[in-house]
């Protein structure tokens, strides 16, 4: 199969000093995001587990559902140790993605292999299909997996034992891990089969010691007390254009309390993301200032961000091929 053609992206200019500040990594801010976010994980689990042993069980949920509400933002924690730009050191975040991706049930490789083409061919089908336009997200979505999610779950844990079996499917896997390219399927298939056997333990201990709690606070905790992390993450690209060369009209910036914008990994500047991938999360608001001139007008707010995507899927409704071009700066009406 022939290789995909590269796409020239638009991106906004700046200066070399800012480049170089912005691209500059450091293991003190690294540290402080990174065990930052752990300790938040640590605390609200720890606050169930003394809650459980105190408390009668409606009780705990509570605490119970903010661990997950915590937890539920794994996934842009090993998104941003991935890129490889939290940490001066590699081996820090080397050690902290695999850290993050056990407690999220995430397989790593498997997903840097999907988003290192996500970001070469941002919305550009078929060399990118992590993500594929028009996205829905429906009420009926939010209430069934917002909050508890035992088909995610079930399904995680499903695909975790395929791969580690060495199976792949599906037209996007069998992209990344071409039929008769058994070495590169390799560290996949080991980080399942890890994801499983750890896991494996940990349910074993807590049956042998009868500690219920554990396994919910552990294994369990990425599959409940997801709504806010939906909320932020399908906002990326959700009613945007597809087939675009501009990071300006395929993704969304938007503005986030400091609580959220923290256990988002300040993914909420998605377009500045896109345009420099290897500008740490940390620096992301400062790159956002230096090129807010040139972007879109972006939502404040998930309630204004969500009114916006609200009305561009009722047009959708109506018309299944619209797209939202967001105005550009200097662009005439």
């Amino acid at each position: 199969m022939a290789a995909p053609q590269p796409v020239e992206w638009y991106r906004t200019a700046l200066s070399k000093e800012d480049m170089k500040g912005l691209h500059r990594r450091s293991d003190v801010i690294g540290s402080l995001q990174s065990l930052g976010f752990l300790g938040a994980i640590a605390l609200t689990a720890v606050s169930a587990f003394v809650a459980a042993a105190r408390l009668p069980v409606w009780a705990v949920v509570p605490f119970i559902f903010a661990h997950g509400m915590v937890c539920s933002f794994l996934l842009n924690a090993v998104h941003e140790l991935c890129h490889g730009t939290v940490f001066r050191t590699k081996a820090l975040n080397a050690i902290f993605v695999r850290v993050f991706s056990f407690i999220g049930w995430i397989n790593f490789e498997m997903f840097w292999d999907s988003h290192e083409r996500h970001h070469r061919y941002t919305l550009h089908p078929p060399d990118d299909l992590e993500v594929v336009l028009p996205m829905r997200l429906f009420v009926r979505h939010f209430l069934l997996q917002g909050f508890v999610d035992p088909v995610g779950a079930w399904n995680t844990f499903r695909k975790t034992w395929r791969i580690a079996g060495g199976r792949m499917e599906g037209q996007w896997e069998l992209t990344l891990y071409p039929v008769g390219r058994p070495e590169i399927r390799g560290p996949a298939v080991w980080w399942a089969r890890f994801l499983l056997i750890g896991h494996g333990l940990i349910l074993g201990f807590s049956i042998w010691r009868h500690i219920w709690i554990l396994p919910i606070l552990s294994t369990l905790a990425p599959f409940y007390g997801g709504w806010l992390f939906m909320l932020c993450n399908n906002a990326q690209h959700m009613g945007l254009r597809d087939n675009v060369t501009d990071f300006r009209l395929c993704c969304r910036t938007i503005t986030l309390n400091p609580i959220a914008q923290f256990l988002y990994w300040h993914m909420n500047f998605h377009t500045e993301h896109h345009m420099y991938a290897a500008v740490p999360c940390y620096r992301l608001g400062r790159l956002h200032r230096l090129i807010k001139h040139d972007l879109p007008p972006c939502p404040r707010g998930l309630i204004s961000t969500w009114r916006e995507i609200a009305a561009i899927q009722r047009r959708q409704e109506i018309d299944p091929a619209f797209q939202c071009t967001p105005p550009l700066p200097g662009q005439s009406n």
